[in-house]
């Protein structure tokens, strides 16, 4: 398997369910919204964010490549397995064509060295 590690450093934002999608959100860079009746949690490059704003920094994103079709399973499983066993703690969020892992920045070096021991490639390292 093919796993991608993005460049940029990226945040996950906290802010109140009604509010509206601010401005600086606006990123042709990997984002994500999600807004549940309890939140509007935004994942997005680390600029331009208000200091104001609830935000856990220093995530990386590895991006398993795809497209991955529906009909496969325990891709995101394995993955997250192997991690916890080297107590690497993941934020994961899937899209329609693949799935993305968030690690902290301090365990990206150990995250990429266990994937690679699993057997897993891991292209575009730019750390």
């Amino acid at each position: 398997m093919n796993i991608k590690v993005l460049e940029e450093n990226y945040i996950v934002c906290r802010l109140d369910n009604e509010e509206v999608v601010p401005r600086w959100v606006n990123s042709k860079k990997f984002t994500s919204i999600t807004r549940t009746e309890d939140e509007l949690s935004i994942v997005c490059e680390d600029k331009n964010i208000p200091q104001e704003i609830k935000v856990e920094r220093t995530w990386r994103i590895l991006k398993i490549e795809g497209p991955l079709d529906f009909s496969l399973i325990g891709i995101l499983s394995n993955i997250s397995s192997i991690l916890a066993e080297e107590k690497i703690s993941i934020f994961a969020i899937s899209t329609f064509d693949t799935d993305y892992i968030l690690v902290k920045e301090e365990d990206l070096e150990k995250t990429i060295n266990t994937l690679i021991a699993n057997g897993h490639n891991i292209i575009n390292i730019n750390n």
